[in-house]
């Protein structure tokens, strides 16, 4: 019998995950004696993270196989295979991460302003509705969600 634990839209890289949660609990109340992952970095992508998953799986006897990296850790070379692959997730991680800053980072430096408007100008919202403009229009000159033009313009109504 098997149980298949599977976080949906949550990163490796968090500690906290729900069915890692579960299978940890269930680990400790020895519900199974082997974990079984595709790939090493579905279980977690800090190297801290993972060491200390697989050292409480070795400490409940519990035998952790990665089929993608054909990883063991019952056998010497395997120990040492986790090793190596769990800090080049980590690594792979923070360049992503490196990655991504630099890009937003190019983008400001264009002058590209991320996050919502500070404020809206109400008055200016209300002025271009009475001059007949559309929702869409307003909200796209002004730059902001059709959402936010409309409950302006239901405010002035009510």
């Amino acid at each position: 019998m098997f149980k298949e634990y599977v976080d949906i839209g949550i990163s490796g890289a968090k500690q906290m995950r729900p069915a890692l949660n579960q299978m940890m609990e269930d680990a400790r109340k020895r519900r199974f004696d082997c974990v079984l992952v595709f790939k090493l970095d579905r279980l977690g992508r800090s190297l801290s993270h993972l060491v200390h998953s697989l050292e409480e799986f070795q400490n409940l006897g519990i035998h952790f196989i990665s089929y993608q990296e054909n990883i063991d850790l019952s056998q010497s070379t395997g120990k040492l295979m986790f090793h190596l692959l769990s800090a080049m997730a980590e690594f792979e991680r923070d360049l992503i991460r490196e990655r991504v800053n630099a890009g937003i980072k190019a983008a400001r430096a264009k002058g590209k302003k991320f996050g919502r408007p500070r404020s809206i100008n109400r008055a200016h919202v209300r002025a271009l509705r009475q001059e007949g403009m559309s929702l869409r229009a307003i909200a796209k000159k002004m730059k902001i969600s059709q959402a936010g033009v409309y409950k302006v313009v239901s405010q002035t109504t009510n």
